[in-house]
């Protein structure tokens, strides 16, 4: 998985007041918790969220606070209801030797049999929350389509990476090609 460094300072107070005042600073009030360490109450610019949500891929965050080096991943994220501005993250510390369960996006390679025949492409889902270690993190899933066929489809039980379980179900279509009025003429006469 690909890593961005950021960095934050300790927020000596948690109240309303204190984080009012951190927003409009354009701060955003964050909190990092896991690995059976204490929760970090910490503040970060709002321009740093711009590297990591902005983007289909899932980055492992190493945040700087006085000086000690934090291994992270985003839990969780508010948004303002109006302006759609970040009001507060969540931020999961994560060690070399626990799984985690992270989203990972779905890369499509290759061109459809079924496609090149007459069929309909139809896409499903565009990311897969897995499973794994962090070194086994891929930065994101392939998936060949190349042998779908007309009324076919790839599904998440169909997925193999190595060392790295699915946790979204397996039945949950990821490419299929379905038949059109066109192409299922053309079989016919095809087998005819």
């Amino acid at each position: 998985m690909k890593t961005v460094s950021l960095s934050g300072s300790l927020r000596e107070n948690v109240g309303k007041k204190d984080t009012k005042a951190l927003r409009s600073a354009e701060m955003v009030p964050c909190v990092m918790y896991g690995a059976g360490e204490q929760q970090i109450h910490f503040a970060t610019s709002e321009k740093n969220f711009t590297k990591i949500l902005f983007t289909p891929e899932t980055y492992i965050i190493d945040f700087e606070i006085n000086g000690k080096t934090y291994k992270t991943i985003l839990q969780d994220i508010q948004y303002h209801p109006v302006t759609d501005k970040v009001l507060h993250a969540d931020f999961l510390i994560v060690k070399e030797d626990k799984p985690i369960t992270v989203i990972l996006p779905i890369a499509l390679e290759g061109s459809a049999t079924g496609v090149m025949r007459g069929g309909k492409p139809k896409l499903g889902i565009k990311k897969v929350k897995v499973c794994g270690l962090i070194k086994d993190l891929p930065d994101y899933v392939k998936v060949n389509i190349s042998n779908v066929n007309i009324n076919e489809a790839i599904k998440v039980k169909d997925l193999n990476i190595e060392n790295v379980t699915p946790v979204t179900p397996g039945y949950t279509v990821i490419f299929a090609v379905n038949a059109a009025r066109g192409a299922a003429v053309a079989e016919e006469e095809a087998e005819q």
